[in-house]
């Protein structure tokens, strides 16, 4: 598909960005959840845990099937709007505990990672989720990043993306290619998550790859392009 071409601001944004670090190559964004990690598992267990706590009904497995989304916007489906605010502080105070060990890297996605470093680049993260927890699992998994990101979705993924001159990103959900055309950068898409391949085209993704696994060989092209 045809490559829509960085904003004026994210050019500028790269070149800041390479003076101050001596890298000359892409910076490249990428979403988390079911983009370089497979959240399910711990995710699942994190709403178990905060049912069993509270003794309100959580469908887990609907939940997980379902991530990308800000936190509040699931706990609005099981709790009334008065106590979201306090269960999401308590999701995040036990999500360490339950979902850090059962969340696995996709495949693929220690390699994507490697392929922007190998080109010079810079590789980042940007997500929904709280940026200390985002943190815990890349270290987990040896999943190395530039800078990570948290508490950001869709259209405001995009401040993030210009500020760090991202001209990729790289997600799973119609929300992750909404960040990317927000800032200007090629939207990459992988239907890992709750999205399909065309829903994510039909959302605007510039490329819709299988897995992270075909995106060291697209990347080499992209860069050479």
């Amino acid at each position: 598909m045809a490559r829509m071409a960085p904003s004026t601001t994210s050019a500028t944004t790269t070149a800041s960005t390479a003076s101050r670090t001596g890298r000359t190559g892409p910076v490249v964004g990428f979403d988390l959840d079911m983009t370089l990690i497979d959240s399910r598992p711990g995710i699942h267990a994190v709403y178990q845990a905060l049912s069993a706590e509270t003794g309100v009904h959580i469908d887990a497995d609907l939940a997980v099937s379902r991530l990308g989304p800000p936190l509040d916007e699931e706990l609005a489906h099981w709790f009334p709007e008065a106590r979201i605010a306090e269960m999401g502080d308590r999701y995040r105070e036990i999500y360490p505990t339950f979902a850090i060990v059962p969340s696995l890297a996709l495949p693929g996605a220690r390699e994507a990672i490697a392929a922007v470093r190998a080109l010079g680049g810079r590789a980042i993260v940007v997500t929904a989720k709280h940026e200390p927890n985002a943190e815990l699992h890349l270290g987990h998994l040896g999943i190395e990043a530039d800078a990570v990101i948290g508490r950001l979705w869709a259209e405001a993924k995009g401040e993030a993306l210009r500020e760090h001159g991202a001209t990729v990103y790289v997600g799973d959900h119609t929300g992750d290619v909404r960040g990317a055309r927000t800032a200007g950068a090629l939207s990459v898409a992988v239907p890992t998550g709750p999205c399909g391949e065309e829903e994510l085209r039909t959302a605007g993704a510039d490329v819709v790859l299988t897995d992270l696994t075909a995106f060291p060989a697209w990347l080499e092209g992209y860069v050479g392009r």
